[in-house]
């Protein structure tokens, strides 16, 4: 059997059977996935409604396992464990094949930080979205 894979201290096997089933159906996935299309691929396991699919995830976001595209409001599992503990989060989205790849970098992290607080501001957490075209479809 494989690894547990933790994010903020909890494993798959603390999840719920519906946000252990959404996580499943994003982990599957080749890209980002709407809540509605989540709902129609989780019609057989006893999803009816999408109030269902929104609280796996909003669960799954609160603790790191799913991360939410603002820009396509879709979500995506998260490819890596541990980057729960960073504040920034980046993905490059592809808009020729929608592929979306999560970025990791502290640089980044540091920079933008370190702009806002030159401008008075705190952040909390920031997700950044690069769109443009990968190498595959250049």
């Amino acid at each position: 059997m494989s690894e547990a894979v933790h994010f903020h201290g909890r494993d798959a096997a603390d999840l719920t059977k519906n946000q252990s089933l959404v996580f499943g159906a994003l982990s599957r996935a080749e890209g980002p996935l709407s809540a509605y299309t989540i709902l129609d691929q989780l019609r057989d396991d006893g999803f009816r409604a999408p109030l269902q699919v929104y609280r796996a995830l909003d669960k799954l976001v609160e603790t790191g396992m799913v991360h939410r595209l603002e820009s396509l409001n879709a979500f995506v599992a998260c490819r890596h464990p541990g980057c729960d503990s960073h504040e920034t989060i980046a993905f490059a989205i592809c808009e020729t094949c929608g592929k979306v790849t999560e970025i990791s970098d502290e640089a980044l992290e540091n920079r933008l930080r370190q702009l806002a607080r030159e401008d008075g501001f705190t952040v909390k957490k920031a997700v950044v979205e690069l769109r443009g075209v990968c190498a595959g479809c250049a």
